[in-house]
């Protein structure tokens, strides 16, 4: 049996930290997604540059969205619940400077308050951002943030307890070369730019669909935002925004995750609220590993089509095949006729969920330098890692610990396929990606207990 559950309010965690989860049965039923979490959160910093009230949609019932509400809050911003389910309202009227003790006590282990800087310099002529956190699956410098926000005239100072900002002279737009296409540091740019004097052009920037929705939002409260090829973005400063009313884009890595499910357990899942469009690249390789799809117009069926079959992925940035894909999608490799090849190349530390797969009776072998043989689509970098799975085999059940938020849904699936009994210690963390996790594990018919 599984645990009763009650409906959460906003941004309520998960209820016990373990799951002993009985697996071996297909996961059958309907799945609804919200708002991307990569969206959501970035939207709600944008209220901080408007002079109105903004009204943001299906914002998704998370910890990371609760962490950016008491931010918000902290620095003055009245938050109050929209007239519709999952809207919010934000009302930047009251905007003031906040104590460092209390960012870091709200912050958590979010790395979301590195893009308060950019909207409250220009609000307040000053930041504070403390140590930042967040899933230990690399390095995942701010540098990047810094050096952008020191070509706009931001001063920078660097403490033991986090980084003190200022903006004596005011911002000024820049011209910003990327090292590489890095989703923060774009978004950075992008709240930083839209207030600041003169052009911003900024090149070799993230183009993902949560990128395009963030320059969405700001266009609608008066930003001009060009986006040129090859990565090239345009913006020209004004002197003041409005407030925007918008419904964020679905969370696409939430969806790619109940397709590896239905994959991985043999099941048929449907996905409502998922496109297609924004989920072209996972599209093609579920089908090459065996899946089977249907596009509706509310949403996305997945089901396995015959035996799994083995592929070769490269994780990359947008259009490429994202890294919060390849976690769940190696479980259900796990299960495929022959030997598949994972090259991961955005993170350098995002393998070590593999060890408990092991753990299960998988086959996998990680190269911690990745692969220097065989054609590839996307150019090798040094910090990437390769794992190869070869299937199929059969998962046993296992005392397992989560180690970051992609890793740990990969966790529970794989308990999920194996079959007798896994108890998956750390789940708490799904909270910050998984909306009502728990509620929709039993809506498929999973069968756990929730522990503690």
């Amino acid at each position: 049996m599984t645990t009763p559950l009650h409906e959460t309010t906003i941004a309520s965690p998960l209820t016990g930290d373990v799951l002993a989860i009985r697996g071996g049965r297909p996961l059958h039923g309907r799945v609804d997604v919200k708002g991307a979490k990569n969206l959501a959160t970035k939207a709600m910093v944008a209220t901080l540059l408007g002079e109105t009230a903004s009204t943001l949609r299906d914002v998704p019932d998370l910890s990371d969205v609760a962490v950016v509400r008491s931010l918000l809050e902290v620095h003055g911003v009245r938050v109050s619940e929209g007239d519709e389910p999952g809207a919010l309202v934000f009302d930047p009227s009251d905007v003031e400077s906040a104590h460092f003790e209390e960012i870091d006590a709200h912050a958590g282990s979010s790395r979301i308050p590195i893009l308060f800087c950019g909207p409250l310099l220009h609000r307040l002529g000053q930041a504070f951002i403390p140590d930042l956190g967040g899933c230990r699956i690399g390095d995942r410098p701010i540098d990047f943030h810094l050096d952008a926000l020191r070509k706009f005239g931001a001063i920078v100072e660097k403490l033991p307890s986090g980084i003190r900002l200022s903006a004596p002279n005011g911002l000024k737009g820049a011209s910003i070369h990327l090292p590489y296409p890095s989703v923060g540091a774009t978004e950075q740019v992008l709240l930083t730019a839209v207030r600041a004097q003169g052009q911003t052009e900024l090149r070799n920037a993230a183009i993902e669909p949560e990128i395009m929705d963030l320059i969405a939002v700001l266009q609608k409260m008066g930003a001009i935002i060009s986006y040129e090829p090859n990565r090239v973005i345009l913006i020209e400063g004004v002197e003041t925004l409005r407030g925007y009313d918008h419904r964020s884009i679905f969370d696409r890595n939430e969806a790619a995750s109940w397709a590896c499910a239905a994959l991985a357990t043999n099941g048929e899942i449907f996905v409502g609220g998922a496109k297609q469009q924004e989920m072209l690249t996972f599209l093609n390789v579920f089908r090459k590993a065996g899946g089977w799809f249907d596009v509706r117009e509310d949403g996305i069926l997945f089901r396995r089509e015959g035996d799994l079959k083995p592929v070769i992925v490269e994780t990359d940035v947008h259009p490429g095949f994202m890294t919060d894909w390849q976690q769940p999608l190696v479980v259900a490799l796990t299960q495929a006729h022959g030997r598949s090849v994972v090259h991961e190349t955005v993170y350098e530390n995002r393998m070590g969920f593999t060890d408990a797969l092991v753990k299960m009776g998988a086959d996998i072998v990680v190269h911690p330098h990745g692969l220097q043989d065989g054609p590839r689509r996307v150019a090798r970098r040094e910090l990437e890692q390769a794992a190869v799975i070869t299937g199929p085999t059969p998962l046993h059940g296992a005392d397992i610990v989560v180690p970051d938020l992609r890793g740990g849904y990969s966790h529970v699936i794989a308990a999920l396929t194996a079959t007798g009994e896994s108890r998956v210690s750390g789940v708490d963390i799904l909270s910050r990606g998984y909306e009502k996790f728990l509620d929709k594990l039993t809506a498929l018919g999973a069968d756990f207990d929730v522990i503690g």
